[in-house]
Parts: structure tokens; sequence; C-alpha cells
């Protein structure tokens, strides 16, 4: 499930790649502050994601698994391989068929998240922070916590001169709630949706 999950999550990705309407928070953020620093893309997302991933090992470790591996070690190719799929199919030239381009991904998007999630085979440190901070926050409702993580993300891309388009702030304000929604309509029995 964790794998499938992946793949949702790498189809979602590439969609909003192809609509041209901007990053997820994540990504946008550490594009911008990769920029600020001078650091490569990649070595500043690896650095990033060394540092929350040693806070998920001092207070989730349960978090960890192989589903921690595939989402940092393959979902970046699986983006890559689904969205040459779709680039062969044609780039969207109007807006709209862009926007709707863009729904299509933040919905397959978030559903890979909660399947992925769900699988309780491991998570990325970075969707690791909304369960680890709802232990000590257990009345927010995880919704509420994915927003706080990527809405933050998206004030620094922001102040860091990054670029924010209409899919960054569909990301923004549309995966944990879609997340939850997801959750509960899957995973009935799981009343922490």
């Amino acid at each position: 499930m964790s794998l499938l999950g992946n793949i949702f999550i790498a189809i979602g990705v590439a969609l909003f790649k192809l609509s041209g309407q901007g990053n997820d928070p994540f990504g946008g953020m550490n594009m911008a502050l990769a920029e600020v620093t001078g650091v490569q893309y990649g070595t500043f997302q690896l650095l990033l994601n060394i540092v929350l991933l040693v806070i998920q090992i001092i207070t989730a470790r349960e978090l960890l698994g192989i589903g921690t591996i595939i989402n940092a070690g393959l979902l970046g190719y699986m983006v890559t391989f689904f969205y040459d799929i779709f680039i062969m199919i044609g780039k969207p030239e109007l807006f709209v068929i862009k926007l709707v381009i863009l729904i299509i991904g933040v919905l397959i998007c978030s559903l890979g998240l909660s399947v992925y999630q769900k699988a309780d085979c491991g998570v990325a440190p970075y969707d690791a922070l909304p369960v680890i901070v709802g232990k000590k926050l257990k009345n927010v409702p995880f919704f509420w916590r994915r927003m706080m993580f990527d809405v933050t993300c998206t004030l620094i891309c922001f102040l860091a001169g990054g670029i924010i388009g209409l899919g960054t702030l569909a990301a923004a304000f549309g995966l944990g709630p879609l997340i939850s929604i997801y959750n509960k309509i899957l995973y009935k029995s799981d009343k922490k949706a």
C-alpha cells in the first residue's frame, strides 16, 4: 500500500508540474531557500531532510520504515517518469485546462498521501511532522496540523523570494483537509482521521 500511495503522490505531483501553477509548499520552500543560500536545490533538500529525519528518529521512530525509503528515495524518479508520460500527451495552453489538471493533481496527491501514511510502513520526515505535533496537540485535528506546516512552508517560500502559484496555495490549504476526508472514507474504523 505504501508503494501504491507513493505512485498516486507521484502522479499528483507530476500533474502539479504539468499545470505550471506552482510547486507543493515544501518543495517550493526548499527551492527558494536554496536560491537564497546559494546551495544547490538537491543538496539543500537532502540536508533539511537529514535534520527532519533526526527529529523523526528522536520523537517518532515508529514512523520510520520502508515507506520512508520509498518516499525519500524513489518519489522524485516516479514524478519524473509520470511527468514525461504526461508531457508526451501535450502541455496545456489554456488556463481552464491547467486549472482542471491542478485540481485533479491535488485530489490524486492527497489520496496518495492518505494511502501511503495509513499503510503504516513509515513516512518521509516532512510528512511525519503533523503526526509528531499531534502527540502534543491531541485535540487539534490532523488536517489543521498538516495545513499549519504547508502554510508555514508557503510563507517561508514567499519571504525568501520564491514563486507562489495557485498550485502552491491549493496544496497549502487543500492537502490537509483532503487527506482527512480520504482517511475518513477509506479508513472508517480509524477515528484519528
